[in-house]
């Protein structure tokens, strides 16, 4: 009979923030497998939970993942953990989630911190909906390809960005952001929590000074703003614009008619003259 492979949330920063749920299935399981097995054993140590450790991050995922299902399918039940935060989400856990679903394998979540979530509650933009970046790619061609997703996307954005490369960051998106309102969250839970509100210009000026764990959120595009964007480029790039967001061709094609109110015939049409 295959063990269960839990994904354990972890505190973000403040160890209060551990969930009683949380330390019972880490005590219970068999093995961890832990994004850094210092890190997890400082609180494993702090909640006097003794159990054995295997490294499991995003540059042996590929390697360790067919141990940890073979430990699974033996009856092994097992927990991931990442160095804070919630595995999978820009932290390893997706590879092994899909590996386990393949074969049959229970995955079962324990809820807990998510740095991205509790940075949208607090920021005092929309919470209805929203879009996670996570982190930007360094690809030029990709940054740009992103960047422009975000200038058109009318839902809040959240974007995760280390310190040293905020003010950069900041500065790339201020190209594409004009007047929209940014926020920056960061060492959330920690002693120095601090929320950052206002323009681009405003934020851009502290950017250099701020250190520690750093979240971007960022206020919707106006929809009249991006309708009008979409009907104001040529019929490539708005295919691209939703083919970036990976859709197929049949709803891309529907999704411009629709933009430019004409009948999907009409769009098939002239791409299919264009080749």
């Amino acid at each position: 009979m295959n063990g269960k492979l839990y994904i354990v949330a972890t505190p973000i920063g403040n160890l209060e923030d551990m969930t009683l749920r949380a330390i019972r299935i880490l005590k219970e399981v068999d093995l961890i497998a832990a994004e850094d097995t210092r890190n997890t054993l400082k609180l494993l140590n702090y909640f006097e939970i003794k159990k054995p450790l295997v490294s499991y991050h995003r540059h042996n995922e590929d390697i360790k993942k067919d141990n940890i299902i073979q430990k699974l399918k033996e009856g092994k039940n097992i927990a991931i953990v990442s160095d804070a935060g919630t595995p999978g989400i820009s932290d390893p856990g997706q590879v092994i989630v899909k590996e386990a679903i393949n074969e049959n394998i229970e995955v079962i979540p324990i809820p807990g911190a998510c740095a991205a979530i509790n940075a949208l509650i607090c920021s005092g933009l929309d919470t209805k909906e929203f879009t996670f970046f996570g982190f930007l790619p360094l690809n030029k061609k990709l940054r740009k390809e992103k960047l422009e997703e975000i200038e058109n996307e009318t839902k809040t954005i959240i974007i995760y960005e280390a310190p040293h490369k905020l003010e950069n960051t900041l500065r790339d998106l201020k190209e594409f952001l004009n007047e929209r309102k940014v926020v920056i969250a960061r060492e959330l839970t920690k002693i120095h929590e601090e929320f950052i509100r206002g323009s681009i210009d405003e934020i851009i000026d502290r950017a250099k000074y701020l250190k520690g764990e750093i979240i971007i959120l960022i206020e919707g595009a106006h929809v009249q703003k991006k309708e009008n964007y979409l009907n104001s480029i040529s019929l490539e790039d708005h295919y691209k614009y939703y083919q970036n967001q990976g859709l197929n061709k049949k709803d891309i094609i529907k999704k411009i008619a629709k933009d430019r109110e004409v009948s999907k015939n009409e769009i098939y049409i002239k791409f299919i003259e264009k080749k």
